[in-house]
């Protein structure tokens, strides 16, 4: 959207920081200095003038009322104001003391993924430069695809978004572009303007099956099923890149014998889909090549996800689509790529331990026991009571430990829970520079509007922290000098700041489409295929339910995924009154004598949540739904319910291997 000049009005050009893969340029107009509406950059190579909901009413968050603008202390139960110069004397010689006491490991530094910028980078190196402090390993959020995918491609590397003008067909995976990535809205569209194929797999109807030719249901968690029925059609139908399997791809003997295994009727009956539909997707697939898979972040959310995301990285290979414009697996980008890593200060400190962030209750209770309790956590970026799996754990966790300090801009469950809270700016009043797990391209983040109150950046509060050590004239720097140390990489391209700044988005130096030589940084130079279907036959694994298998009774699959109208846990205090939506199957519903707006009572192992009755014709009966984000305060926490579970590849939150049951509350 091209803005309405207003006179008066400065308009300042900047990017949208937060948990997003859209990452997207931004106009923010400015009248006597107050943002007063964010506008897309019609100049950004991408997002061309498109925003989001969410960013349309960031400044809602931004200018609310209640948003903290003072650093605070709890004092018997209750926050007070204190001082910056105060608050921050007592946290450096809380910090001295536990360190001189206990060693450094006995801090938990919990950095989040709220902010994603280049000088968070520092916040890390803070801690790193006081010693072995304890850290976080692992996500909520997309590692397991990434090192699933690594597995294959020896280094993931996605499709640009303007590659699919090239696309036959689409194959959107477990994505929900129109919810969570606008800027692939437009891809999406293109292709079936030029009589294209889209096709969305995805348990659930979302917005972005509005815009599909074919809509396809799998059972929760059986994509593997879905990936191998499909290659073996299309092998059988002589239709594979036979080309590419034999000289650019290792073990495809072996794959071959696994996609055979079973046969089409045993693989529709594992997935749920029937065979005429398992057809269809062959077909779309071998008549409108060049195809491309976006895969989303669903596929994530289980414990052996890395066995679906290779089945369908070696579908893509039989296919015909890897190292071909228009075609490639894409699910992500490495957001970190234009930055020098070694600022991180990792090198440093080498045998730091860390914590496995999707089962963080389960590793403090371990500490305890062990008699090596930490005595300081310190959460920028951040809402874990919120966003971890299990949240009623990790309350009682984090309730145990003496010391908490909290960054953020409000007082949410996790700030809450802090003795200190320390106020922090948004992405529109601060500088800063940041890159994207959605896309390639690196953006300016500019000062739009003046902190209100005593709010301060991560930056300045580090740098002030800093100052108080005796690390300082080592650490604390003015911005931009270290800006310029963190993109060296980037600025050895030839790229000043200045630029950067000025508006310019700069891509660092990636290909749109990877792999054109059909080489691969795997040990072998080739494409690694599968060859076995690593499932749930573990003794490990008794806590978790084989998704072929048929629920116990009364028992639905709890998928909780990101919803249109808000961003994680980043919602105002009143956004939202009243229970948590939970959408059943209407046959279900009937079945339980249920009729919709009815309050029930949603229960796993973990905890209970009170939901209100959403009824749909078309979702599986043997799922429910309920949105992710909010704050346990108003009781709209889905975690409360969620298993904290790691994947088995790349030590991601396996959210989907919890189930639920319903009750009526009368």
């Amino acid at each position: 959207m091209t803005p309405i000049r207003h006179e008066g009005a400065n308009y300042i050009k900047t990017a949208c920081t937060r948990d997003c893969p859209n990452t997207c340029g931004l106009t923010a107009e400015v009248i006597d200095e107050q943002v007063t509406r964010l506008y897309g950059d019609a100049s950004h190579p991408l997002n061309e003038g498109r925003v989001c909901t969410k960013c349309q009413r960031y400044l809602d968050r931004v200018y609310h009322p209640h948003r903290a603008m003072f650093p605070l202390r709890k004092v018997a139960g209750d926050f007070r104001r204190v001082p910056w110069n105060t608050i921050l004397d007592e946290i450096a010689e809380r910090i001295k003391d536990v360190c001189d006491t206990y060693g450094p490991q006995s801090i938990l530094y919990y950095q989040g993924f709220g902010e994603r910028t280049a000088l968070k980078l520092l916040n890390r190196r803070f801690f790193n430069l006081l010693g072995p402090v304890t850290f976080l390993k692992g996500t909520v959020c997309g590692g397991t695809g990434q090192a699933s995918q690594d597995m294959d491609f020896g280094n993931r590397i996605s499709h640009d978004f303007r590659d699919y003008v090239n696309s036959g067909a689409l194959v959107v995976w477990g994505r929900n572009p129109a919810a969570t990535n606008i800027n692939l809205v437009p891809a999406i569209k293109d292709v079936r303007r030029r009589s294209g194929k889209v096709v969305v797999i995805d348990p659930l109807d979302t917005k972005t099956t509005a815009m599909a030719d074919l809509h396809i249901r799998p059972r929760p968690g059986t994509d593997a099923f879905l990936a191998l029925a499909v290659a073996r059609i299309i092998i059988d139908k002589g239709a594979e890149d036979a080309e590419f399997l034999l000289n650019n791809c290792d073990n495809y003997q072996q794959y071959k014998k696994l996609v055979y295994e079973y046969d089409i009727k045993e693989l529709s009956k594992r997935c749920d889909v029937s065979e005429a539909t398992i057809n269809e997707l062959a077909l779309i697939i071998m008549k409108n090549k060049p195809v491309g898979f976006l895969l989303g972040w669903g596929l994530h959310r289980w414990q052996y996800a890395h066995t679906s995301i290779r089945a369908i990285d070696a579908l893509a290979a039989v296919a015909g689509s890897i190292g071909v414009s228009g075609g490639g697996v894409s699910q992500g980008f490495e957001e970190y790529l234009p930055y020098d890593w070694d600022v991180y200060g990792d090198g440093l400190n080498p045998q730091a331990k860390r914590l496995s962030m999707p089962r963080l209750a389960e590793e403090l209770d371990n500490l305890e026991r062990e008699g090596r309790p930490i005595q300081i956590l310190f959460v920028t970026a951040g809402n874990p009571l919120v966003m971890l799996p299990d949240s009623n754990a990790v309350r009682k966790a984090f309730e145990r430990i003496p010391f908490k300090v909290v960054m953020g801009h409000f007082l949410d469950d996790t700030a809450e829970l802090a003795d200190i809270f320390l106020p922090s700016t948004t992405f529109l009043e601060e500088n800063d520079v940041v890159a994207s797990y959605g896309h390639s391209y690196l953006s300016a983040v500019n000062q739009a509007t003046q902190a209100p109150g005593q709010t301060k950046s991560d930056f300045q509060m580090f740098m002030e922290l800093g100052s108080r050590f005796n690390f300082a004239s080592e650490y604390v720097k003015p911005l931009d000098e270290w800006l310029k140390i963190i993109l060296r990489p980037t600025l050895k391209q030839g790229f000043t700041l200045e630029q950067i700044r000025d508006g310019g988005f700069f891509q660092p130096d990636v290909p749109h489409v990877p792999y054109t030589d059909k080489r691969f940084p795997t040990a072998t130079g080739n494409f690694q295929l599968m060859t076995s279907l690593d499932w749930y036959d573990s003794p490990d694994d008794l806590c978790c339910v084989d998704p072929t298998q048929p629920l116990p009774s009364g028992h639905y699959r709890l998928m909780s995924t990101a919803p249109f109208a808000w961003l994680c846990s980043e919602t105002t205090p009143n956004q939202f009154k009243g229970t948590l939506p939970v959408t059943l199957a209407t046959g279900e519903a009937e079945r339980m004598g249920f009729v919709q707006g009815d309050i029930c009572l949603a229960t796993s192992p973990q905890g209970q949540i009170a939901c209100q009755i959403v009824c749909s014709d078309t979702q599986r009966s043997d799922l429910v739904y309920i949105p992710r984000g909010g704050w346990g305060q108003r009781g709209r926490n889905v975690n409360v319910l969620t298993k904290a579970i790691e994947s088995k590849v790349g030590c991601g939150t396996a959210y989907y291997e919890t189930m639920v049951t319903l009750e009526k509350l009368r």
